[in-house]
């Protein structure tokens, strides 16, 4: 842009803000636009500029040559919004970037009508990349859960004895199993800090016991406790002392 150029754009902008061009005014334009053209563009970043109110109201809009450079980027980069290059067959590397930058120039000054159609990707994966996920664990696509509760619930349902119900307190997916006993503060029972055994072998997928066994497991375990309980009771029981009095 030169200094007639510059001035006839500070005299488009003076439509807007009612500034009075001067001579100097013009070349100092000229001298920062000097790499951008007298256009359209040009002339449509200073209508896009005053079309956007400042951010105080009582504040004047008044246009600087950087504001100019700025806007007509970004009008120019929106026609580029959805462009991409297409290649020839064997073209080499300085007719690629010839022929691309020819393009680039083409749609961004608006001579070619940009692409109004967003390029997406066809095509799915081939078959040897399928098999490789497939060798990883892969088991295809899921459904989609319609809710959060059952997408948490399909969350838990891999982490551990917590993504079943617990067969002997009944405790849902997610919450931890309560012991049998109510007390005030945990009318349903207090919580434990470990599941119950039948939940855990559950969860990994063993068999549960029969009545018959689980009777047996649970008349050892109450052994083991009365054995516990007595060997504490028999250490806390105190031998009484006896006192040998000095014949002499």
């Amino acid at each position: 842009m030169n200094s007639a150029e510059a001035a006839e754009l500070l005299m488009h902008a003076a439509a807007f803000d009612n500034r009075n061009g001067s001579t100097a005014a013009a070349k100092a334009w000229a001298a920062a636009l000097h790499d951008v053209p007298l256009d359209n563009d040009a002339r449509n970043a200073v209508a896009a500029y005053y079309t956007t109110a400042p951010k105080d109201p009582d504040a004047k809009l008044w246009i600087l040559p950087h504001h100019v450079r700025t806007l007509r980027t970004k009008i120019r980069n929106a026609r580029l919004e959805n462009f991409q290059y297409e290649p020839l067959p064997d073209e080499t590397t300085a007719a690629y970037l010839a022929r691309y930058r020819g393009q680039v120039r083409a749609i961004a000054s608006g001579r070619i009508a940009p692409p109004t159609d967003r390029p997406a990707l066809e095509g799915g994966p081939s078959k040897s990349f399928m098999r490789e996920l497939e060798a990883h664990g892969w088991e295809g696509n899921r459904t989609v859960p319609d809710s959060d509760g059952e997408s948490l619930a399909d969350a838990v349902r891999r982490s551990g004895p917590l993504g079943v119900e617990c067969p002997v307190c009944a405790a849902e997916i997610g919450h931890p199993c309560k012991s049998g006993r109510a007390t005030a503060k945990f009318p349903l029972g207090k919580p434990l800090s470990k599941p119950h055994t039948a939940r855990a072998r559950q969860a990994a997928g063993e068999p549960q016991l029969t009545v018959e066994q689980r009777a047996v497991e649970e008349q050892r375990i109450r052994e083991a406790s009365a054995r516990t309980l007595a060997r504490l009771a028999a250490e806390q029981e105190i031998a009484d002392v006896e006192i040998v009095e000095d014949a002499s």
